[in-house]
């Protein structure tokens, strides 16, 4: 079965992004090998938030990845690079899931569909590289109401700029 990796950053205080969904507190660590941690992604899952910021600041993932929005606004006529998926997120996620292959599927953000394919057990690796900065608020890594889930801590990685990468896994 292929794996679902939710990898992000996230402030100290637990907030993937500013109140205006800002992220310039993320350092460019030159220690961080983008290309080596997703390597065998080939498959991405984003939210709308998410996927409209991509469309401003460019796409991070090699060409050739599949990319799945989940949307209940876009219409997939208006998007014809990617798959817009506008209700049943679980069941779709358990499909790619469900593929041949060994490529990993990287659920790139946001905290709304991390938490609804958490729920429906769709996720196998929290990764979350903590950034040492307070930042007081903004957008939660869960959003309020996710749910008690136990993780199993995999593996952790210490970076020279202080930011420390923890990888869970769901119990």
């Amino acid at each position: 079965m292929r794996q679902v990796r939710y990898n992000v950053a996230a402030t100290l205080d637990g907030y993937i992004a500013g109140p205006d969904g800002e992220f310039d507190w993320i350092p460019d660590d030159p220690a961080v090998d983008f290309a080596a941690i997703f390597a065998n992604v080939d498959t991405v899952l984003l939210g709308r938030l998410s996927y409209e910021l991509t469309l401003r600041m460019g796409a991070p993932w090699k060409p050739g990845t599949r990319v799945y929005v989940f949307s209940r606004s876009l219409l997939q006529s208006d998007h014809p690079g990617v798959t817009v998926v506008a209700s049943d997120a679980g069941a779709v996620v358990a499909g790619l899931r469900a593929e041949a292959g060994k490529g990993d599927i990287w659920l790139f953000g946001g905290g709304t569909l991390f938490a609804s394919l958490l729920a429906e057990r769709q996720v196998d690796s929290i990764e979350v590289t903590i950034v040492p900065i307070l930042l007081g608020g903004g957008i939660p890594l869960l959003p309020p109401g996710g749910g008690k889930t136990p993780l199993t801590l995999t593996h952790l990685h210490r970076y020279p700029s202080g930011m420390v990468s923890l990888h869970y896994a769901p119990r």
